[in-house]
């Protein structure tokens, strides 16, 4: 999918745990701005939804895992209309990219609930929470073709 990376993570396990590297600015081209922490509950969607500006930078890393869905809907894109669904988070442990204009939502397919990184590249509601929300919310359109069941 144009614009998105996806990067398997390495646990690196020993007596005392394990330790994972989310992202080195020598690897990606990327630069968040801030950071959260969600959890959810098993067997509830996020999504999906798409930024106009804003590229969103999910780590899955447990506990729990995901349905992580994909829709490719920018306009100049060459594989514009182009759908992906990944399986992630504590069996298959990944950092993903998405740019804007990639519809993506998520759903907790573990009988825990499941944890989730992100690390945007832009302020939510902009500086001082001043600005309207940069996203489109198709889970909220009764038409919408983008469905996660």
């Amino acid at each position: 999918m144009e614009g998105a990376v996806i990067k398997k993570l390495e646990k690196f396990s020993d007596q005392r745990g394990w330790l994972t590297e989310l992202f080195r600015t020598d690897e990606l081209d990327y630069q968040p701005v801030m950071s959260y922490v969600s959890v959810t509950k098993p067997g509830i969607i996020r999504g999906p939804h798409e930024h106009k500006e804003q590229s969103d930078c999910f780590v899955f890393l447990g506990p729990g895992n995901f349905e992580l869905h994909l829709w490719d809907n920018q306009e100049s894109s060459q594989t514009k209309g182009d759908y992906l669904k990944l399986e992630v988070g504590e069996n298959n442990p990944t950092l993903v990219i998405v740019p804007p204009g990639v519809v993506h939502g998520y759903k907790c397919v573990s009988e825990i609930d499941g944890w989730c990184i992100n690390l945007p590249d832009k302020l939510y509601r902009g500086e001082n929470k001043k600005e309207e929300v940069d996203e489109i919310r198709w889970e909220e359109k009764s038409d919408s073709k983008y469905k996660i069941n």
